[in-house]
């Protein structure tokens, strides 16, 4: 189950009123890109992507965290209704459906890392996690990133980024391309999207 288009956006501007930042530009980039890519894609419905990219960081509401946020978004979610939203908000961050994938602070108790480990061996991925771990590689805080610049940047931030984590990101790249039959710079707008065109 998913909330509406204008219940997510909804939902992504309390977060923010609880919780500032670039994340939230950050998020609809993520959404704008998902949504660009699913309609070229058959299979994949681009309302439900522009949702899934808008609220997959939304533990973020919760205040600044790392590993943290995954699990604060799957509750959240979860709490609300919203099962799909709340796996993506768990598996953006994990390609591999493995702990080690996470970039960041280890900060949740026990029970939180528990609860994400459990989640993540039960897990069936689709093509819509796929979408949003690609989405999440490309967006920055006012338009799209070259994927090797961003994932370039978290490494200089946190001081690695994991090589098998960094060549699925490049194989995501080249599936959704060929599903599309096209590029993706030119299908998310690289070059011209900015967020102040987000209403």
């Amino acid at each position: 189950m998913l909330p509406t288009r204008e219940q997510a956006e909804e939902l992504l501007k309390d977060a923010e009123r609880r919780n500032p930042g670039q994340w939230g530009n950050h998020s609809r980039v993520a959404a704008h890109c998902a949504e660009k890519i699913a309609r070229l894609c058959n299979d994949l419905d681009s309302e439900k992507a522009y949702i899934l990219g808008l609220l997959h960081d939304i533990g973020r509401k919760f205040g600044v965290r790392h590993l943290g946020h995954v699990s604060d978004g799957y509750s959240y979610m979860m709490s609300l209704g919203y099962d799909e939203a709340a796996k993506i908000c768990l598996t953006h961050s994990f390609h591999n459906q493995v702990i080690e994938d996470y970039i960041g602070k280890f900060d949740t108790s026990a029970e939180e890392l528990q609860m994400i480990q459990d989640v993540l061996q039960t897990v069936t991925m689709d093509d819509y996690d796929r979408l949003i771990q690609l989405c999440d590689a490309i967006a920055g805080t006012q338009g799209v990133m070259d994927m090797e610049e961003r994932m370039g940047d978290v490494k200089r931030r946190y001081g690695s980024y994991p090589r098998k984590k960094w060549n699925f990101n490049l194989y995501l790249k080249k599936y959704f391309e060929e599903k599309m039959g096209k590029e993706l710079y030119d299908v998310v707008e690289k070059d011209t999207f900015r967020i102040a065109e987000v209403k």
